[in-house]
């Protein structure tokens, strides 16, 4: 195994010809898939890995400086990529994921035959003309909770990013995987995040892109998903599903995997 491969517990599952990767988004690891890739096996040939800083991976490996931008995952991302020789592949990128995937086909188009991202974000802050969600004092206070006592923040954020039923099977899920952080490299994490911007760079992205989203996210507002299908350079599609929650896949996989399972399969049509 490569030295990226295993850092970033890589797996490769399946023998399809097709290569699909899967990536995760803040506070999960690759486990937030489990209920889609039972039906990619048989057919593709299944990438998942850990982004740094996820509980699962080395905390020694994490560089403050490296993750300060979310260029620092796409180049992770590229090199993933690399080492285990692929050519061309499907990304489906969760949350921060779906802007991590975008960055890194711009450097490298050849290697994304498309992008299907789920409950992503150009921009998660406030601004003129632009709705994100967040205004700067939300996120001071959301920050400053995360310092003071980061496992409470965790057991009050999992439920209102997951929504829906409190004690849901997948609220004790994302609670795991958050708490399974370690504090200053969540607090960082969520930082680089929430004060990301991609807005100035999605002309420049050219792979078909998969827009999908639930109707109501804490996260992210439809309103984001719009942005982003009316700015990006390539092709793209939003599809907004009945869904609460940011992590869809997780919280209501009877909706969201058929759909994920239709974007993967189907090109967008000219």
């Amino acid at each position: 195994m490569g030295v990226v491969e295993e850092a970033h517990n890589a797996k490769i599952l399946g023998s399809g010809q097709q290569v699909i990767v899967l990536a995760h988004g803040f506070g999960t690891d690759q486990s937030v898939w489990k209920h889609l890739v039972p039906h990619l096996v048989d057919e593709y040939t299944v990438i998942l890995y850990d982004n740094m800083g996820a509980g699962t991976t080395n905390p020694d490996y994490f560089d403050f400086s490296r993750y300060s931008t979310l260029e620092g995952f796409a180049y992770d991302l590229l090199a993933i990529l690399e080492e285990l020789h692929v050519e061309s592949c499907i990304f489906v990128g969760h949350s921060v994921s779906g802007m991590v995937g975008v960055i890194a086909s711009i450097s490298r188009p050849d290697l994304f035959s498309k992008i299907v991202m789920l409950s992503a974000s150009p921009r998660y802050l406030n601004d003129v003309d632009y709705y994100g969600g967040f205004e700067q004092e939300d996120l001071d206070q959301l920050f400053e909770a995360m310092q003071n006592n980061y496992k409470a923040w965790c057991s009050g954020f999992a439920p209102l990013a997951v929504g829906g039923d409190m004690d849901s099977v997948a609220v004790q899920e994302f609670s795991r995987t958050l708490f399974n952080m370690r504090p200053d490299i969540a607090l960082s994490v969520a930082q680089t995040i929430f004060h990301s911007d991609m807005r100035a760079i999605l002309h420049m992205v050219t792979v078909p892109c998969h827009i999908l989203q639930s109707m109501k996210d804490l996260a992210v507002p439809v309103v984001a998903s719009e942005h982003l299908h009316q700015n990006l350079g390539g092709e793209s599609i939003v599809e907004v599903m009945s869904s609460d929650g940011h992590l869809p896949q997780l919280s209501s996989p009877d909706i969201v995997i058929p759909v994920l399972l239709k974007h993967i399969r189907y090109n967008i049509a000219a």
